[in-house]
């Protein structure tokens, strides 16, 4: 088959919602229709020792949440498919923002009874600026829910995106019938003993009266609401949905495997393949003949008995080839990559070829981190990879002097893989953790102690913000510097930081030191 062929049955997307939505249930459905898992983990009961397909680290089958991007690839109906089942908590905000920077497009979860989160609407920001297509799942309609019409004004008016209708339920909670599929004109009855996947009846007019054989007296509220729907909302348009301006909607109950097929089946059909990458230098193109690819993950420990740390490339352009010599750009020397892999979730196997679209594992020594650009030879720097300025901050301290060669391995990789930053104070050289929330220390304790055997606590230390500065003055900074020396640190890569513990600090700084710029992300 040939790299355009290739291209065109790629579809690579992430799952994103608001915590408990049922993101990670809908993933794993996804994964049983294409034959990739036989039987969904117990996702809800984090008791069941079998956790979710795509929640593969200890704390997360513990704790029932997921802290870090799972990628998953599967074939289906002539398709490669690439999931990436991202984490919901805000505290894991940044491991979701880099991941929607290796997607195609997204399919957004929406739990039916608790409508559009705070979360939901973070992450459609980020979707929003990167213009990237977004399909809406409103799940869990086989319990109590929203009225459907309120919660398609409520994602229109906080998403701020127009929405369609490619599916309309009927009822929901207790009394939920099924669906009627807008999109393919065929009526999908709820059955909730049921979990195999039956085909819809086809059903084009729905003022036919065979309609009350299957719903009852449902079928005149279903014709009146279709009729709504049909003057309300504007028809589906693939273009204005490819631009990021339409979201098509779809209802169901992931959890009983209901709506999840239509989803699947409309989302092939609809969704974009594999698309340009902007580079600093210059777009590149899928279809190019040079490989390209960037990192934008780093997981330390995927497979905890070997301690082995993988980087997760997306191939942006060309053939990827395993064994072939390629170009790291940051460190500027070549490298031969081996062992590539594929992955099903912790399950991995060698590949031979990678297309535009795919994500590729390749084992790391330590030598990628993210944002890190693998090519055929050319000098080009994907964007988009920022890590933000972090909003907590603690004093790292080693609990067990007798490993402290374990501690510092295990942050060091954690701090790799963008679980949290690493300061190191220049005043009186403690290590300091930066992190957006306060799940993130408990993820970094849990894992050192598990994954490394190194034990650690925490200090407090009152910290309003880390800014990242540089100066086209030398002897500013030199000044800025010394004045403030008490407060500077230097970031993992070696960089100044200016640790500021009140905003009135930071302001002052600023008024102060006009030369300088102050920036809250990494990538400047």
């Amino acid at each position: 088959m040939t790299i355009e062929k290739e291209i065109q049955r790629r579809r690579t997307f992430g799952i994103v919602s608001h915590p408990d939505a049922g993101k990670t249930t809908l993933t794993e459905k996804l994964l049983l229709f294409g034959g990739a898992i036989h039987v969904a983990g117990a996702v809800k009961s984090n008791k069941i020792k079998k956790g979710a397909t795509s929640d593969f680290m200890e704390i997360e089958r513990q704790r029932g949440i997921s802290v870090a991007t799972s990628v998953m690839g599967f074939e289906y109906s002539g398709y490669k498919v690439n999931i990436l089942d991202t984490p919901g908590h805000q505290d894991f905000q940044e491991d979701t923002f880099r991941t929607l920077t290796a997607v195609d497009s997204v399919i957004i979860v929406i739990d039916a009874a608790k409508g559009v989160e705070p979360q939901t609407e973070k992450l459609m920001n980020v979707c929003r600026m990167r213009k990237t297509p977004v399909i809406v799942f409103i799940n869990k309609m086989d319990r109590p829910a929203q009225d459907s019409f309120t919660l398609l004004d409520e994602i229109e008016d906080q998403l701020q995106i127009q929405v369609c209708p490619l599916s309309w339920p009927i009822n929901n909670g207790p009394d939920f019938k099924g669906v009627y599929n807008i999109f393919t004109k065929s009526l999908k009855l709820f059955d909730p003993s049921i979990q195999e996947i039956e085909e819809g009846l086809q059903f084009e007019d729905v003022s036919s009266a065979e309609l009350e054989n299957h719903i009852g007296d449902d079928a005149e509220t279903l014709r009146e609401e279709l009729e709504l729907v049909e003057g309300v909302y504007p028809e589906f348009n693939r273009q204005s949905y490819l631009e990021g301006n339409l979201a098509p909607v779809f209802f169901g109950s992931a959890l009983y495997n209901f709506g999840v097929d239509e989803l699947l089946h409309a989302f092939l059909e609809i969704a974009p393949t594999p698309q340009p990458s902007t580079a600093e230098e210059r777009v590149v193109k899928p279809d190019e003949k040079n490989f390209t690819g960037f990192i934008f993950k780093i997981h330390a420990n995927i497979d905890p008995n070997h301690r082995s740390r993988i980087a997760f490339a997306k191939v942006c352009s060309g053939l990827f080839e395993r064994n072939k010599v390629y170009t790291h750009t940051r460190l500027g020397k070549n490298i031969r990559i081996s062992s590539p892999t594929a992955f099903m979730a912790e399950q991995k196997e060698i590949v031979e070829k990678a297309y535009p679209g795919d994500i590729i594992g390749i084992p790391d020594n330590g030598s990628f981190i993210i944002g890190d650009t693998v090519t055929d030879g050319e000098k080009i720097h994907f964007k988009g990879l920022p890590s933000f300025s972090p909003e907590m901050f603690r004093y790292i301290e080693n609990a067990d002097p007798m490993k402290s060669k374990q501690l510092n391995k295990g942050i060091d990789h954690l701090m790799d893989e963008g679980v949290a930053q690493l300061f190191t104070s220049q005043f009186n050289g403690r290590k300091i953790i930066g992190t957006v929330g306060q799940l993130q220390f408990e993820v970094i304790q849990f894992r050192l102690e598990h994954e490394y055997n190194a034990k650690c606590r925490f200090e407090p230390l009152q910290m309003h913000k880390a800014c990242w500065i540089e100066s086209d003055k030398p002897e500013t900074l030199v000044e800025f510097k010394k004045r403030k020396h008490q407060k500077m640190a230097k970031d993992k890569l070696g960089r100044d930081v200016f640790m500021a513990d009140s905003p009135f600090i930071l302001q002052m700084a600023q008024d102060e030191f006009k030369d300088i710029k102050f920036h809250f992300t990494s990538e400047f």
